[in-house]
């Protein structure tokens, strides 16, 4: 598995979203994913204290044990644990960090994130506090997730001459590719930060499970999700745009993964890709699923997917 830079830090291309971790599974069943994560060679595994009702961090750490420092660990703080809004005020997020590194199991968390914008606490004031954890050695580098560019911007003017976010965090697929319209890759670019693409399946649409014509197969995310959010996901205009896509994924021989992860690592500001997953054999498949695709192909999988 080839690593890229993310600040200082060495991250695989592909990484493991942790918000299955104390929901969908149990230790055991994180402890196996973890490991056949590491023995594949992926080493970011990126969660939040809210996952998993406050135990996705709490099963990482001990599934992690002896293997720690063979490991990458993002985190993110900000949402309230009773989901009632976000705060990143610095009294909050000292507290946040304290409590996910006993989570944890760890005295430092390499990549620590601001989970959503506050819009009632200045920016500069949760920066300031979050370069104080870094040069307290908690933290190696600091990221946000869900920013626009120009909040983008705004950070990187209040961080001032001290550590300044190296990542920003958003959804970002072959099915939702609002960060190429709405300036985040941009400005990442602009500022010298990477990208860190999450839902890169789109729920499942791009594992290439889902065929043209049939069913939603049993018990999948996408077959277990509220009717609310299937209404989007499995709309007409998407459905479509999926079926084009295992179209042409038939004709090149190339697997739905493949073209899924691929196409979003040919953007240069990407990181690393993070994907969920339930089993040691989804881990796998992900990480073996990386592959450098023609200019042709990667042209003609934006031609399918772009939005007018």
């Amino acid at each position: 598995m080839e690593q890229r830079e993310l600040g200082s830090l060495r991250v695989s291309q592909v990484g493991i979203g942790c918000n299955n971790f104390g929901a969908r599974l149990d230790q055991d069943a994180t402890t196996a994913v973890v490991h056949a994560a590491l023995d594949a060679g992926v080493n970011f595994f990126d969660t939040a204290d809210i996952y998993g009702d406050l135990k996705s961090e709490v099963q990482l750490g001990v599934a992690l044990g002896s293997r720690r420092s063979e490991a990458i660990i993002a985190s993110k703080f900000g949402m309230l644990h009773d989901k009632s809004g976000v705060c990143a005020t610095p009294e909050y997020l000292r507290d946040a960090c304290d409590q996910s590194l006993r989570r944890l199991g760890t005295d430092v968390i390499d990549l620590y994130q601001l989970h959503f914008p506050d819009d009632a606490t200045p920016i500069a004031e949760t920066i300031g506090a979050m370069q104080e954890l870094v040069a307290q050695g908690k933290v190696r580098e600091i990221g946000c997730s869900n920013f626009s560019a120009a909040q983008l911007r705004e950070a990187a003017i209040a961080a001032g001459d001290g550590p300044r976010f190296v990542s920003v965090q958003s959804q970002f697929s072959l099915l939702d590719r609002s960060p190429e319209n709405d300036g985040v890759l941009a400005a990442c670019d602009e500022l010298s930060m990477s990208f860190l693409p999450f839902y890169p399946l789109a729920n499942g649409l791009l594992t290439g499970k889902v065929r043209p014509g049939e069913p939603i197969p049993e018990g999948t995310r996408l077959a277990l999700m509220p009717d609310d959010r299937k209404a989007h996901w499995l709309g007409d205009t998407l459905r479509a745009r999926v079926d084009a896509l295992i179209d042409y994924a038939d004709d090149q021989e190339v697997s739905m993964l493949t073209f899924a992860f691929s196409w979003l690592l040919a953007h240069r500001e990407v990181a690393s890709v993070i994907a969920g997953a339930s089993n040691a054999e989804q881990v796998r498949a992900n990480a073996h699923a990386v592959s450098n695709l023609s200019v042709a192909q990667l042209q003609r999988l934006s031609e399918l997917t772009a939005t007018a």
